[in-house]
């Protein structure tokens, strides 16, 4: 084994791009065997085992516990030497900022994404310091940002309650059935990039993708629904949003009749609340949230938009959270915590203080972790 075996990360579930290295067992140069377990990776639903497929070295490590990581990313490399990587080799090579006088200094970021940064003035102290910084980082500040800008759609064009449904993954099928307990609507059918035209989802058409929103607003179909859950990629559920919004569509806000909502809480559209969940008093629920099957949300909390909260999440009274953060299964935020925006707390995390903009909790651990 001459060459350098790249070590990837497996996909886990099919409807999320992205994990997080929960465990890394392994060092840089560290003789492993096979079936030793390298890492364990999760995703909002399931957990994996990352083992040696042969024996061998681990050089070119480019992964630290907590770090976010695409589908078929590469964290390390396995090699018969232990001297063998040769970073400018690779396709991960990372650019050290040796310079005092250079803001970037210490970052782990790579030439392009440095070009990028400069390009867009990214602040340095919005950029991550727990994992490599590519371009895909940068660009998904930059999309942040202008997502803090977007002003919505705040009122429907008419009276009407025909509704369609953006996406028509699982997501997007769950807002069916949540719909059709509700009075009044008439759902149109299914917008979705990827179906075919026709294609009928329990009894629904798909009606078109992005490009059919015009014609349909046209038509007087004026309210819509955001299926798609975008857990492993928020730009996919934002690039949702932004369709509907330049289309013309208000985002319907929409309350299983299983959900608790006291009369002292307030939401903006396009909040989606799922059955079991319950809302305190004097909660306020940004645009697009998802608070999803037994969560809770106790009283004073305040949601920032388009966050979302897992099956089972559980928030004390007065937590903050931060705009386009998730709250993974299970995961218990404590009294008054602040959860900065773009924040990921990963399942059954039990978060004690505050968490910083950006801030990953790995899933099972307790925040901030002991020193």
């Amino acid at each position: 084994m001459n060459k350098l075996i790249p070590l990837k990360i497996p996909l886990l579930n099919a409807n999320e791009d992205e994990v997080v290295l929960a465990s890394l067992y392994v060092t840089d140069q560290q003789r492993i065997n096979q079936g030793d377990l390298l890492a364990v990776v999760e995703s909002t639903k399931t957990t994996a085992e990352i083992l040696a497929e042969r024996d061998g070295f681990i050089v070119g490590l480019m992964a630290k516990e907590g770090m976010s990581f695409k589908n078929g990313q590469v964290w390390a490399y396995l090699s018969d030497d232990e001297n063998a990587f040769d970073p400018d080799l690779t396709p991960w090579s990372v650019q050290s900022a040796a310079n005092k006088n250079n803001t970037l200094e210490g970052l782990r970021i790579t030439k392009p994404a440095q070009a990028l940064i400069k390009k867009h003035g990214i602040e340095s102290c919005k950029l991550p310091t727990d994992q490599i910084i590519t371009t895909d980082v940068v660009q998904a500040l930059i999309d942040h940002k202008k997502a803090d800008k977007v002003n919505w759609v705040d009122r429907p064009a008419n009276d009407n309650k025909r509704i369609l449904i953006y996406g028509a993954g699982g997501h997007g099928r769950t807002l069916l059935e949540l719909i059709r307990l509700l009075p009044g609507y008439k759902v149109e059918g299914f917008i979705d990039d990827g179906l075919p035209v026709g294609k009928f989802m329990l009894g629904l058409p798909v009606l078109g993708g992005k490009d059919k929103l015009g014609q349909l607003f046209a038509d007087g179909v004026t309210l819509a629904v955001n299926g798609v859950g975008g857990i492993g990629n928020f730009q996919q559920r934002l690039d949702a949003y932004l369709a509907l919004r330049d289309a013309g569509f208000y985002c319907q806000t929409v309350v299983h009749p299983f959900a608790y909502m006291e009369a002292s809480a307030k939401m903006e559209a396009g909040v989606q609340i799922f059955p079991f969940a319950y809302v305190g008093s004097l909660v306020k629920v940004g645009y697009g949230v998802i608070i999803n099957t037994a969560a809770v949300v106790s009283h004073d909390c305040v949601l920032g938009e388009l966050s979302n909260l897992s099956p089972g999440a559980t928030l004390a009274g007065g937590v903050e959270i931060g705009p386009r953060t998730l709250v993974g299964m299970r995961a218990t935020i404590n009294l008054g915590v602040r959860v900065g925006a773009d924040a990921r707390i990963g399942n059954g995390a039990t978060v004690k203080a505050d968490v910083p903009e950006r801030g990953i909790v790995p899933a099972g651990s307790v925040w901030p972790p002991r020193k």
